[in-house]
């Protein structure tokens, strides 16, 4: 009995033994799995544009507010709201009796002076008539320019006292907006800049451009320095009309495409640097310069939208390296500079 006994904690030794043998075996065989697969980044498109914000309203190419110039009962109305009109012609007309009354007596007077007055009194004369005519022209209210009537509000029969608006004339063939520009951006105004104009009336961009600013600056209730400059709308949705409010741009140079993509994803091999992509293992030369601190513009070698492999790792603070920042997802982990050569970038040409 003894013998079997013995017989039986030898056997039961032996599987501990191997059962720990296979453990160990196996946590060697896990400590030294490879690494997870290196990163892989995307090289983006952005777009860097240098303008100047603004915001404003628009107002119409030219506007005359009908006002009468002198009081009196409306005798005539000849247009409408909506309608077109030509630079002269007679909006409204008051009772203009009495001027023509007035005129009528002086040209009889001016008659009998020039058989038997004086050729300084009949000078004098004709120098009243000039204004006994103006009164009259004074009854009507008429188009300063070319344009619509947008608004009318009077009657035949109405009475007026002088500069009582009865109306508004607008010219609509181009916008204008006059937009506050910060005293330090006056430097970058060129006459003909482009602008780009979005209305919340609207879903089209609205261009427009720069035509002048004065010579002097604003300052505004806020404190600060302006200049007032001048936008010009050439065409515009006809949904846009004037006092519309915008937001916008003043484009100072046109819009530029970036390549840029974590610094990361560049590798070093001589005096060159390249990248290699992710589906193909191709390696593809290219040509950075620095883009922030963990990014770089690729000037040459990459379209965007490539997928790209990690060719250097990210530095860790601490000794020991963090597992997220190798294993990353795609923007380029913690610390600055680590996994370049001597902890800096990569030489920026081929």
């Amino acid at each position: 009995m003894a013998k079997k006994k013995s017989v039986k904690i030898i056997i039961i030794v032996i599987i501990v033994l191997a059962l720990i043998a296979g453990g160990v075996i196996a946590a060697r065989k896990f400590l030294h799995k490879p690494a997870a697969q290196d990163s892989i980044y995307t090289a983006k498109v952005e777009t860097y544009e240098n303008i100047i914000e603004i915001s404003g309203t628009v107002a119409a190419a030219q506007e005359q507010k009908l006002q009468a110039l002198s009081s009196g009962t409306v005798l005539a109305v000849y247009v409408k709201a909506g309608d077109k009109v030509k630079k002269g012609d007679v909006i409204l007309q008051l009772d203009d009796t009495t001027e023509q009354y007035n005129l009528a007596k002086h040209d009889y007077d001016m008659a009998a002076t020039r058989i038997s007055g004086s050729a300084r009194e009949l000078k004098l004369k004709e120098t009243q008539r000039l204004s006994l005519l103006q009164k009259i022209e004074d009854r009507k209210v008429a188009a300063t320019f070319d344009g619509v009537i947008a608004d009318l509000d009077v009657a035949v029969g109405d009475s007026l006292e002088a500069k009582d608006a009865v109306g508004t004339i607008v010219n609509i063939d181009y916008l204008t907006a006059e937009v506050e520009v910060a005293e330090t951006d006056v430097a970058k105004l060129e006459v003909g800049q482009e602008v780009e104009l979005k209305f919340s009336a609207c879903n089209e961009k609205v261009i427009g451009y720069v035509e002048s600013w004065p010579a002097i600056g604003t300052v505004t209730s806020r404190g600060a320095t302006v200049v007032k400059a001048k936008i010009k709308i050439m065409d515009y949705p006809a949904t846009i009309l004037p006092n519309f409010s915008f937001t916008g741009k003043i484009y100072i140079e046109a819009p530029v495409d970036n390549v840029i993509v974590e610094r990361y994803a560049i590798g070093r091999e001589e005096k060159s640097t390249y990248v290699v992509l992710a589906k193909t293992g191709e390696k593809i030369p290219v040509r950075v310069v620095p883009y922030g601190r963990d990014y770089v513009k690729v000037v040459e070698g990459l379209s965007g939208g490539e997928q790209l492999l990690q060719q250097t790792k990210p530095a860790v603070s601490g000794s020991k390296a963090n597992g997220n920042n190798r294993q990353g997802n795609g923007n380029g982990g913690g610390g600055f500079g680590g996994g370049m050569p001597m902890g800096g970038m990569p030489p920026m040409g081929r």
